[in-house]
């Protein structure tokens, strides 16, 4: 069969795929910062006889690679990041993700399917931080996918049906400083704005779905005490698993800020810094991953995860159909952003968990590519679920 053909593939270059996820490993970067890992990757797809552009997507670190098996046939995608976490390093395991993909893009060009078909891998940077994916969208990536997939590592080998989307807001409030003591009449308190928009948004908290998450901090809200606070400022995040019903929410949120300014007397600045949609489940391809795990004697196989947080791969899955292969290389019940999972980084688990996923996403990607019927249904139970989102 041809899914043990490229398994051998690529277990025979499995020192390559390690040495590349470690030295990524050892060199973290945050997001749009992650120049080595994006040239490590960017020069391998290049030997392997991939069209390279850099660049892609309005982001320096990100890249667009594709190799063609024949004419015509669906575009097939692979997407890795590269990212680190801020302070910790590769304490997400984003490290291992375009080794995996490397390893089965090269698989599947030297043992393609018997199908016409477009390869197409996206490096996308900045997941952690600042939803890279969405500036790539916005500035056309993606678009040509019939199916994206990606991999992660993680404490079970599984899949997801759902994940949050997610809406950030910077709010900005302006007063009057006065002297809290000899003129406070004068003043009108941007922290008194900021006080009530938390208030506003714990009320709101009793009359929203029970899947809404509604979160925020105090940036900024004065030094002297006895000075009526011209600026305050604070970020609010707001999730739920359907954008639909999150949009609802944030209209009602906009209006307590608005609110709280008109109540204060101050001037209040609303910004939507990002907007991430929840991921739209394609059930039958979620099936088709875990399927290969199954046959790969994956460890620590669960059912799929029904409660996420929140990731810019939702957006990517509001447009075609997608999923995620998570790959076990820590122990059960371990965090992710955790020093668990830094710890075990360059582990033979991890190591072992990189080659799973790459067979797991070579194999499946050949099916896709040799079953027009598996791959029409995969589309069809998409159009389905997404029209249901409204």
């Amino acid at each position: 069969m041809i899914r043990e053909a490229l398994w051998v593939e690529i277990d025979r270059d499995a020192a390559r795929w390690a040495r590349m996820s470690d030295r990524i490993f050892d060199r973290p970067e945050l997001g749009r910062e992650e120049r080595f890992a994006s040239a490590l990757l960017t020069e391998e797809l290049e030997r392997l006889g991939f069209a390279v552009e850099r660049g892609v997507g309005g982001i320096e670190t990100a890249f667009r690679a594709v190799w063609e098996n024949g004419a015509g046939g669906p575009a097939l995608g692979l997407l890795c990041e590269y990212d680190a976490l801020r302070g910790m390093g590769h304490g997400c395991a984003h490290h291992m993700q375009g080794p995996a993909v490397l390893a089965a893009a090269a698989a599947l060009k030297s043992c393609p399917p018997a199908a016409s078909f477009r390869l197409v891998v996206y490096g996308t940077p900045d997941e952690e931080y600042g939803n890279g994916k969405l500036t790539m969208l916005r500035n056309g990536c993606f678009a040509e996918l019939d199916v994206a997939l990606m991999t992660h590592g993680g404490p079970n080998t599984t899949v997801d049906v759902k994940s949050m989307a997610e809406r950030i807001y910077d709010a900005r409030f302006y007063g009057q400083a006065a002297h809290a003591a000899i003129r406070p009449e004068d003043g009108r308190s941007a922290l008194d704005a900021l006080l009530l928009a938390f208030q506003g948004t714990e009320f709101l908290r009793e009359h929203v779905p029970d899947d809404v998450r509604m979160h925020y901090t105090m940036r900024e809200a004065g030094a002297a005490v006895n000075v009526v606070p011209a600026f305050a400022a604070g970020t609010f995040v707001l999730r739920s698993y359907s954008a639909a019903c999150l949009a609802r929410v944030c209209a009602r949120f906009e209006d307590v800020v608005r609110g709280a300014a008109l109540m204060t007397g101050t001037r209040s600045e609303l910004e939507l810094v990002t907007c991430s949609e929840n991921k739209i489940p394609v059930l039958t391809l979620n099936e088709l991953l875990m399927e290969h795990a199954r046959a790969l004697g994956a460890p620590q196989i669960s059912p799929p995860r029904e409660k996420t947080g929140s990731t810019d791969f939702g957006a990517v899955m509001h447009r075609s159909p997608g999923s995620c292969i998570r790959v076990a290389f820590v122990p059960e019940g371990t965090s992710s952003h955790s020093q668990a999972f830094l710890d075990a980084g360059k582990s033979e688990a991890l190591h072992g968990a990189l080659l799973l996923a790459a067979k797991v996403l070579a194999a499946t990607v050949a099916d896709l590519a040799e079953k027009p019927q598996l791959l029409e249904a995969i589309r069809r139970e998409f159009r389905d679920r997404l029209a249901e989102e409204t």
